[in-house]
């Protein structure tokens, strides 16, 4: 007979491969805590995201007069403080718990909001400055590995595809808001003033944060074994889809970053034009995100991310001959298929973790040794590799960042050599996925059969 799990300052006796439990109030609790889990990853990406649009508006108009490489570093800068504090967050929400660690993480982005909102006040602020409280801005990147090691928690494996794709997509759903807001801004007041933009994010992160507080839950099941990063960190198959992960996240947020300046800059579009296209790409490709887990949960994670890359090459060739024909139509187009394809790519990789080392955990219990254990390190495991690939990937869009501003630092206004750095990376995810994954049984493709076997020893 299961019992529901203590309640104190941490949930404990939580077991989400519990099928009697899961129905009676296991879903319930699961989905509360989601909910709360995707607003407060989606107002970390939306300032982690704040400086592509606050770009857009610097102009001597304003006082801000900073060239289209001193843009990009300020775009790159917050993506790569992200990336390195995605370890951190994924260890910290084990130890503090998802509710008290979420309230923190969702109340500390108040101070690069705050400190947004008023230096674009101030022209002639110098870039160094700016490049400070874009640093700050990264603080929002990190609460993805936080949310998403505490949803690996709560959901049992054969629903975490989906689950992960929504809080994933959710959060991602941060990167299209802010770029909206950007947009109404530009709108209604005009493109003199950037505050407006950091000024609607402040009052969003003091709810969300009340309401994790109020509403969210520290479950133990959460709780890492001291080591459980080093452990993943020494295990190869966390850096294979590290790999694939910089190709499928990487370009989502570097391309997320980087579009309304590469419209500037490959077509002279001016700020209106950017804003008013730079918030679809972002939009759908959140929005596909819970596909992509979806299909995996269906057909496996590696098929699905193998034939995703093959149209992100598609997408990349289409934007070659858009550039090269002098298409605005047809580059935004390309450009929002690569949104859309990465967003599908994301869920696909992501699920391919913990169906991984669930499959690793068979094979042991397999081999005799004790299956609450086996499953219960597959779970902590994942929750680590989660949290590094979400780093490494995040590095991986700041070097999109990085690819474009040397390509358009010789004022060729060609972005054509990072798109064929991009090209060939895709071509190389193919061909790791082919080698590692595809020549065994396909990762994230398991049998009905398999299934309830993994639920029934759990």
């Amino acid at each position: 007979m299961t019992h529901r799990p203590r309640k104190g300052v941490w949930l404990v006796g939580w077991d989400p491969e519990d099928e009697d439990a899961w129905e009676r109030y296991g879903r319930r609790l699961a989905r509360r805590n989601l909910v709360l889990s995707v607003l407060g990853e989606h107002i970390g990406f939306s300032v982690w995201t704040l400086w592509s649009v606050l770009v857009l508006f610097m102009s001597p108009d304003i006082g801000l007069s900073f060239d289209a490489g001193d843009k990009f570093l300020l775009v790159a800068t917050p993506t790569v403080v992200g990336a390195l504090l995605r370890l951190p967050y994924g260890f910290a929400v084990t130890r503090y718990g998802g509710r008290d660690w979420t309230v923190f993480a969702t109340g500390i982005l108040l101070v690069p909001t705050l400190l947004a909102l008023y230096f674009v006040q101030r022209p002639g602020t110098p870039l160094w400055v700016f490049l400070i409280v874009a640093a700050l801005s990264g603080v929002g990147g990190g609460n993805f590995a936080s949310s998403m090691t505490n949803i690996t928690a709560l959901y049992p494996q054969r629903h975490q595809g989906w689950a992960l794709g929504l809080n994933a997509g959710g959060g991602n759903l941060g990167v299209a808001a802010v770029q909206l807001v950007g947009l109404t801004v530009i709108s209604v007041a005009g493109r003199t003033h950037p505050s407006y933009v950091a000024a609607a994010c402040a009052p969003v992160i003091v709810l969300v944060a009340l309401l994790a507080a109020w509403r969210m839950d520290n479950v133990d099941a959460v709780r890492a074994a001291p080591g459980t990063q080093r452990e993943a960190a020494r295990d190869q198959d966390t850096w294979w889809i590290s790999l694939l992960y910089i190709g499928t996240f990487g370009s989502f947020i570097g391309y997320g970053f980087a579009f309304g300046l590469v419209l500037q800059n490959e077509f002279d579009a001016g700020p209106v034009d950017a804003v008013g296209y730079t918030f679809l790409g972002p939009l759908l490709g959140s929005v596909a995100r819970p596909l992509g887990g979806l299909l995996a949960d269906r057909l496996g994670g590696a098929r699905v991310t193998f034939w995703n890359f093959l149209g992100m090459g598609a997408g990349t060739l289409l934007l070659l001959g858009a550039a090269e024909a002098d298409s605005f139509a047809l580059f935004v187009a390309g450009f929002t298929a690569l949104f859309v394809l990465s967003g599908i790519g994301n869920g696909s990789t992501y699920k391919m973790i913990p169906a991984v080392f669930a499959g690793r955990a068979r094979e042991e219990i397999a081999a005799g040794q004790d299956a609450d254990a086996a499953f219960a390190r597959a779970r902590r495991l994942s929750g680590a590799v989660i949290a590094i690939a979400g780093a490494v990937g995040a590095l991986g869009g700041a070097a999109i960042d990085i690819a474009f501003s040397l390509s358009y630092a010789d004022g060729s206004g060609s972005g054509a050599p990072a798109f064929l750095a991009f090209l060939g990376y895709y071509v190389l995810c193919m061909v790791l996925i082919r080698a590692v994954h595809l020549r065994r049984r396909p990762v994230g493709h398991t049998a009905p059969a398999d299934r309830a076997e993994a639920a029934s020893h759990v």
